[in-house]
């Protein structure tokens, strides 16, 4: 939807379906259902989540001029891509290896650059596309720091070669297409100080021509990473504009947050609510709060949960992308909040074009969280919509 702050839409990682026939013919099912509702008078965008196996499949025979056709006839178009999960993502214990291949590895970069391809020919001419990615790789897979400073090299060598692809992209269509690295905790980057860092330190020295890194490489900027790091969302937006480093896409998404009390019983049960969180499928860092602002890092929820009685520890956040439209869960919250900053910033002093709600954990969830999906999806994009137009 083409809205006054940007362009909105939802992320298809919350379909099932790795193969290309598998996710187009949920698609089918689903978007003209939520366009009718959401966007009935007005074309409708769609954030749309390839796989590996799908981005092949897609340009084989005549997929891709099929799905264009469907695209118009159905008054729908792409302009955002998540890049980040190269391969299965639903249905399979995925957790750390969501970052598998990195940055890296020629797989990565193959990867998306015809995620790019695709988008070139799937774009409207009039805006420019965004592939959000992952933030290089995953830290605790280096165990030590020479180990993690190589793979930031070769990472960062492997960027600048799809800044390049990018940038002929733009030469022969026109149309510019950004890449969108998406910081997450215990990601090679996972934080606003640590993205700027490496842009300024790494990724500038490592090229040789800084407008087009900074026209094709971008931050994107996922309200719930940064939540979980209790990150200051004002200040770090305005310290991206005042150093020319774009951020090519929001993806709008919602954390758990728990403040833990001090008492022995009540602190049971706030654990025992998170713990019905704790689920084999994705990767729930916890970032934990202790009362002398100190922060403690685990790198999944069940083991905060196994360490969860520190009684200086007072607030706990987690990544578990909950229904953005739900702040309160009774003993435990979501950090809604911050996507309220995120976005009244972005009503107000637009910094981006591309806003995209990224809950992909409908299957996951708590019982007590559920609803059918397409009404879910609705109710997420009409609550942000709501507060864009207020």
């Amino acid at each position: 939807m083409k809205l006054n702050s940007g362009h909105l839409t939802f992320c298809t990682n919350i379909y099932a379906g790795e193969s290309w026939e598998a996710h187009f013919a949920v698609l089918k099912d689903s978007f003209p259902k939520l366009k009718g509702q959401l966007s009935p008078d007005a074309p409708m965008g769609i954030g749309l989540r390839l796989s590996n196996l799908a981005s092949i499949e897609l340009l084989e025979e005549n997929h891709l001029t099929i799905f264009k056709q469907w695209l118009e006839d159905e008054g729908g178009y792409v302009f955002t891509m998540n890049g980040f999960p190269y391969g299965g993502f639903h249905h399979t214990r995925v957790k750390d290896q969501v970052h598998a291949p990195d940055w890296t590895t020629d797989d990565r970069v193959n990867y998306t650059l015809r995620l790019a391809n695709i988008l070139s020919q799937l774009l409207p001419d009039d805006m420019d596309g965004g592939i959000s990615t992952s933030p290089l790789s995953y830290k605790p897979w280096f165990t030590n720091a020479e180990a993690r400073k190589n793979a930031t090299i070769t990472a960062t060598t492997n960027i600048l070669k799809v800044a390049e692809g990018l940038h002929q992209i733009q030469e022969q269509s026109g149309k510019v297409i950004h890449l969108d690295i998406e910081p997450e905790p215990d990601g090679f980057l996972e934080s606003g100080p640590e993205f700027i860092d490496w842009y300024e330190d790494v990724l500038l020295p490592a090229g040789n021509d800084e407008a087009l890194i900074k026209k094709h490489i971008r931050l994107c900027y996922d309200v719930c990473h940064f939540a979980i790091g209790y990150e200051p969302h004002t200040s770090i937006i305005k310290e991206l504009q005042e150093k020319g480093i774009q951020i090519g896409k929001i993806q709008i998404s919602a954390a758990l947050k728990a403040k833990l009390p001090a008492s022995s019983p009540e602190r049971k049960t706030v654990l025992d609510q998170l713990s019905r969180f704790d689920e084999p499928t994705y990767l729930h860092q916890v970032i934990a709060r202790k009362n002398d602002s100190t922060l403690l890092r685990y790198p999944d929820l069940a083991d905060a949960l196994a360490e969860g009685e520190d009684p200086a520890v007072e607030e706990w956040r987690a990544h578990f992308h909950v229904p953005i439209f739900v702040e309160d869960m009774g003993l435990i919250q979501s950090t809604q909040s911050d996507i309220t900053e995120v976005l009244n910033l972005q009503k107000h002093h637009p910094f981006t074009n591309h806003l995209e709600v990224e809950t992909y954990t409908w299957e996951v969830l708590p019982t007590a969280l559920k609803a059918p999906l397409n009404d879910s999806i609705i109710r997420e994009l009409a609550w942000v919509k709501t507060l864009l137009e207020q």
